[in-house]
């Protein structure tokens, strides 16, 4: 009979999902835009959540960068994932916003923001030139 007790391998799981939260939290993270955007670091949670959808004469088109997403979300808009999710399902219902396209890397995010006029993002690696770089957190 086997005894009640942590199953094996759990201390092994519990060490790296430790180590990998702890190494995502520390990491940089750049809100970029692209070339033609002029957007103040204070404005990039109101844009993620849909309260500002224009800087300037831009119309803004902000994505979501699923490896950098839950650190953006602990930092920036200072929720977690399902009440995010909850602000765009209630906003797309009320105002007819559809939420940000998810991009799935940094490369994918830097390729779109580059692209899409009036395109933000976040992304984790130091973005390359061509890019406005908004804010570091």
């Amino acid at each position: 009979m086997r005894r009640p007790g942590p199953r094996p391998g759990a201390w092994l799981f519990a060490v790296l999902l430790a180590g990998a939260s702890g190494a995502a939290t520390t990491a940089d993270l750049y809100v970029v835009c692209n070339a033609n955007v002029a957007l103040q670091s204070s404005d990039v949670r109101d844009v993620f959540i849909g309260e500002k959808s224009f800087a300037g004469s831009a119309r803004l088109a902000p994505a979501d960068n699923l490896a950098a997403q839950a650190i953006f979300l602990q930092r920036v808009v200072k929720v977690g994932i399902d009440r995010y999710t909850s602000l765009w399902t209630k906003k797309s219902f009320r105002d007819g916003a559809n939420p940000p396209p998810v991009k799935a890397s940094d490369a994918e995010t830097i390729a779109y923001v580059r692209q899409t006029p009036g395109a933000c993002s976040y992304v984790q690696a130091p973005p390359p030139a061509g890019v406005n770089v908004v804010a570091k957190f």
